[in-house]
């Protein structure tokens, strides 16, 4: 059994108290390219992923578009349907997105993780899923048990990312808050998609802030079509509102001139 917010007992028959959500997770900037400064981690959570992916589904038919939507792909042919999914998501309701970013660079990176690039992936998914998705510990919603599912990424045998994610943030919670964690390879998921698209457009961004790149004028395009839409200039200083939880670690605002 486990516990609602007032601590009372609750258990599989309460199922009409139990708030079951999907979670989305995708990575950009991998830890292991040192050509990209920045690192996010993304997440979408929803109850009922139908109501996105019906849409995106919808369209995919209606325009005979079936590629994979990936932010590095943005091409002429493809941002028409790229900025119409960004819009499906804004418009779909009780559809959250929580994202970290960090400098590789920076100190924390560096002091936390010490280069170990398998470590800093664990441990930044469980840091956004428990002070971004769950709420932290203060404002936990002890009703709500996590699904997560996790773009698929090629690891070490040693490394036990779904095992781990899920006995952590348990027993850190002291109750079932994390039913399962399990890897899906995101050409096959729509929803997966769209958080690459979203981290994708955020790590761009700040690139461009940065003069990391000089900007191919689709990435730009799609990105100022999805900045329009939340009414910001930049991501440089995050983002949040009912919807949205983007977080920039301060090592990347430090790369800004004085």
């Amino acid at each position: 059994m486990f516990t609602n917010k007032t601590r009372l007992p609750l258990s599989l028959g309460n199922y009409d108290k139990i708030w079951s959500k999907f979670c989305f997770l995708d990575e950009s900037g991998s830890l292991c390219d040192g050509t990209n400064p920045f690192f996010t981690i993304g997440i979408i959570k929803c109850s009922q992923p139908y109501y996105l992916y019906s849409k995106l589904q919808y369209q995919r038919t209606k325009t005979g578009f079936y590629d994979e939507m990936k932010f590095n792909k943005i091409s002429k042919k493809n941002i028409n349907f790229l900025k119409f999914a960004i819009d499906a998501f804004l418009d779909t309701r009780s559809l959250n997105f929580y994202s970290y970013t960090v400098d590789k660079s920076g100190g924390y990176f560096k002091s936390q993780f010490n280069n170990n690039q398998w470590q800093a992936y664990e441990e930044i998914s469980i840091k956004l899923l428990e002070e971004g998705v769950l709420g932290g510990n203060g404002n936990e919603n002890q009703n709500e048990i996590i699904i997560l599912i996790a773009d698929h990424i090629t690891t070490p045998k040693h490394v036990k990312y779904e095992v781990m994610v899920k006995n952590k943030i348990n027993k850190n919670r002291k109750r079932l808050a994390v039913a399962g964690v399990c890897r899906f390879d995101s050409k096959g998921n729509d929803l997966l998609q769209v958080v690459d698209l979203i981290i994708g457009a955020i790590n761009y961004d700040l690139k461009l802030n940065f003069k990391f790149v000089s900007g191919d004028k689709h990435k730009i395009e799609f990105l100022e079509h999805f900045k329009k839409q939340l009414g910001i200039s930049s991501f440089i200083d995050g983002y949040r509102d009912r919807k949205f939880n983007i977080f920039v670690d301060k090592d990347v605002k430090q790369r800004l001139p004085i």
